[in-house]
């Protein structure tokens, strides 16, 4: 055999060996690691403006961070709003529909004042509360698996029972006994909202490592204004941790 041939020869077998191996390899990479968030923003407290700037402001570094997908943003004002009780169970029903309720992450951002009872809802003349159990009721009808869950509210922590699974992963800017801080008319920022949202989580690779940062930012703040700790609380999501590096 010349050394012509034998060339010829090799080439032809490396190229099937490609051909064998590449279809195998590929398909495998982009169905499994693609991963869709779909983003739910609501401002629930229409007489300080800055629960609207904090919910607006959130949704944009989760959609700069994450893969998302839909990203719908409510807030009600003095004068009114959309952004009730009834219009959220729409709002999450809707992120739903347009997810994979197996593969996908449904995102959800409530921002507002709270009480043990819940979180207050101010569109105008309206008022509503709403509790631990009807926002559990709202998730669970939206038939998607995983979902994060961050509440910026006094006492915030009560919610934190009803929601918290390895499926979903909850994170509150105060525990169930305390209140949190910042909520001033012209704020763009809640203390909390600053730190996990603006400052932690636009830097962190892991939503959990944006907790961490928070937290201690908070912590920090609240000493030097000789505030009470607040004491922000992240549960449950061991499942849905895992779907959710940020890009870099």
């Amino acid at each position: 055999m010349s050394f012509r041939s034998w060339i010829r020869r090799l080439g032809v077998a490396l190229v099937a060996l490609v051909l064998s191996i590449g279809p195998s390899v590929s398909p495998v990479y982009a169905v499994e690691d693609v991963r869709k968030v779909g983003v739910v923003s609501f401002g629930l407290f229409g007489d300080q403006d800055v629960f609207r700037s904090e919910a607006t402001g959130a949704a944009q570094v989760v959609a700069d961070r994450f893969e998302t997908g839909s990203v719908d943003v409510q807030y009600n004002s003095k004068r009114g709003g959309s952004a009730t009780i009834e219009a959220l169970a729409r709002s999450l029903q809707v992120a739903a529909n347009r997810l994979d309720a197996e593969k996908d992450v449904l995102f959800l951002i409530l921002t507002s004042h709270g009480s043990p009872d819940g979180l207050v809802i101010k569109a105008g003349r309206l008022t509503q509360t709403l509790t631990p159990s009807r926002l559990a009721d709202m998730l669970a009808k939206t038939g998607v698996r995983h979902k994060v869950v961050v509440i910026s509210a006094c006492y915030s922590g009560v919610f934190i029972p009803r929601l918290a699974n390895p499926d979903v992963l909850v994170i509150t800017a105060a525990d169930a006994n305390h209140p949190s801080f910042g909520c001033q008319d012209k704020a763009k920022w809640t203390y909390f909202g600053d730190a996990f949202f603006n400052v932690a989580l636009r830097q962190a690779l892991s939503l959990k490592d944006a907790f961490l940062d928070a937290r201690l930012l908070v912590r920090k703040r609240e000493l030097r204004e000789q505030f009470d700790p607040s004491n922000p609380l992240m549960a449950g999501g061991a499942n849905v941790q895992p779907l959710l590096a940020a890009r870099r």
